[in-house]
């Protein structure tokens, strides 16, 4: 039985000499002087520490703790960001800022073709880049009617067509989307084509008939996100008695304040109903007769009117503007792929290289500085494949912060808790203390680098920001819910178990009953 249980002293040779770190991966590490610098150090001061047997414990947390410090936050020093800016706040789009965003999405195509030689849709994402430059210029000037089911967007692009395009001098085209909010899964694809046309357009007719549900709300809310031209109608306000009317019109406006001014909130009748006449002759005889009503578009005609002579422009180049940010959105996502193919192996090695450190280094204390350069290190080479590049005090500055927020988060203490009770079930491998803060140190490793790829994807690639603290926790309390799961811990915990500890240590985690007899 004495055999089989193993100290931490015991196993700190086997540990460092074969069975977790490769040659190959020792040699990587020469070429880092963050990485190098750090380790040598810890362990430097770990020999002098037990010549003069003056170790300082610092709790079952000790480790984890310099884990989490060593992972780091990166505080860039702010640039001036020469991005266009895409948000939901009303803008008047001009030529050169257009431009701009068409020569941004061009540098990440470039830089796109760089990373991925013979990248299959280059060819495919620089014709669509042609074609927006085209659109700068187009003179057509493209309308959508859009709204729920039974609002009247048919009677009113049909009154339209017929009354009031011919009369416009402007080149101008006029598309019906299908009917929104139909809550049919079926559905849900010529939905979602419908509002693709609403974006495409440079100014949308949004139809209601009553005051705003929720669902319509929140359409428009998405509409408005994306800097759309919007005209707000309530249609078949004939149905409403003249101070009801009023009130609901009101209301619109109210609800939507801050979205849209007063003047796009308009109300109409395209086909209101037709009325009854009732005469009283002079015989006492009564006469009845059903006399339609002509539509009533005078205050959308004359907005839309006003809208077309004096933002015609703004609107063609707010429609491209749109059209850019969706083709950047579309490269940066073809590129992240790229990127985080490469990222992955390296998070791997850096967490296989932390668990050995934290296992083999029996003072805490000193756990702190190993684990800090194996960070930094690893922000470093993330930060390289994501364009965001800092210095190497800037890397050194990053690796003393993060701790703080792994902690208030509770991840350190949750992952300590759920590590340990897989430990737990194999005796032998419980027994080595190490056990526990390698597989926790590999394990917040990996947490760390997958959260800084997230949060990197997110970036600009072309400029350096400043980090959003509050962004990157978000970003880390995803990660770690996700990573979570019961199967993925144990495999986890088994895998790194095997690289931590010496071939004949190695168990099968799935039979405890067999670890415990083997030992």
């Amino acid at each position: 039985m004495e055999r089989g249980i193993c100290t931490r002293a015991s196993y700190k040779a086997a540990s460092l000499g074969g069975s977790s770190i490769r040659e190959k991966e020792m040699t990587v590490k020469l070429r880092r002087p963050v990485l190098v610098g750090g380790v040598a150090l810890s362990f430097a001061l770990w020999l002098w520490q037990s010549l003069h047997h003056s170790v300082v414990q610092l709790g079952e947390f000790g480790v984890l703790g310099a884990v989490a410090v060593g992972t780091g936050l990166w505080f860039f020093q702010q640039k001036t960001s020469k991005n266009i800016d895409f948000s939901s706040e009303s803008l008047l789009v001009n030529r050169e800022t257009v431009s701009n965003a068409i020569a941004q999405t061009e540098t990440l195509i470039n830089q796109l073709e760089t990373e991925a030689n013979n990248h299959e849709a280059i060819s495919q994402l620089r014709q669509q880049l042609t074609a927006l430059t085209t659109q700068l210029d187009r003179k057509e000037i493209q309308l959508a009617v859009t709204g729920g089911k039974s609002v009247g967007k048919t009677s009113l692009r049909q009154i339209l067509e017929s009354s009031w395009l011919p009369q416009q001098q402007q080149c101008l085209s006029l598309k019906e989307t299908a009917a929104l909010f139909v809550g049919s899964d079926t559905n849900a694809e010529i939905e979602t084509a419908a509002k693709d046309v609403a974006l495409a357009s440079d100014l949308v007719l949004f139809v209601t008939a009553g005051d705003l549900t929720d669902t319509e709300f929140q359409t428009l809310q998405q509409l408005r996100a994306t800097n759309q031209r919007i005209l707000l109608i309530l249609n078949k306000q004939d149905q409403f008695l003249p101070t009801e009317r009023a009130t609901v019109l009101q209301q619109l406006r109210t609800r939507m304040m801050g979205q849209l001014v007063a003047e796009d909130v308009v109300g109409i009748a395209s086909s209101p109903a037709p009325v009854k006449v009732r005469k009283h002759q002079h015989d006492a005889s009564v006469q009845e007769w059903i006399e339609p009503q002509q539509p009533d578009l005078v205050a959308l005609s004359d907005r839309l009117t006003q809208i077309l002579t004096q933002e015609r422009q703004q609107l063609v180049w707010a429609t491209t503007l749109r059209a850019t940010a969706a083709l950047k959105a579309e490269v940066k996502t073809q590129l992240n792929n790229i990127r985080r193919d490469r990222a992955l192996p390296i998070i791997e090695q850096y967490q296989w290289i932390a668990a050995a450190a934290a296992f083999a280094n029996p003072v805490p204390a000193l756990d702190l500085l190993a684990t800090a350069a194996i960070s930094g290190q690893l922000v470093i080479e993330l930060g390289e494949i994501y364009q965001q590049k800092f210095s190497l005090q800037q890397a050194q500055t990053t690796a003393k912060t993060l701790g703080s927020l792994m902690l208030k988060l509770g991840l350190v203490e949750l992952s300590t808790q759920t590590i340990s009770g897989v430990l737990k079930s194999n005796a032998f491998t419980y027994v080595a203390g190490g056990a526990v803060q390698g597989v926790s140190a590999a394990y917040l490793t990996r947490l760390a680098g997958l959260s800084l790829i997230e949060y990197f994807q997110e970036q600009d690639t072309a400029t350096e920001q400043l980090f959003n603290f509050e962004r990157f926790g978000q970003k880390l309390q995803m990660v770690f819910q996700q990573n979570q799961r019961t199967a993925f811990l144990h495999n986890f915990v088994k895998t790194t178990v095997g690289r931590i500890l010496p071939k004949s240590g190695s168990l099968d985690l799935t039979n405890s009953e067999t670890a415990t007899t083997a030992i």
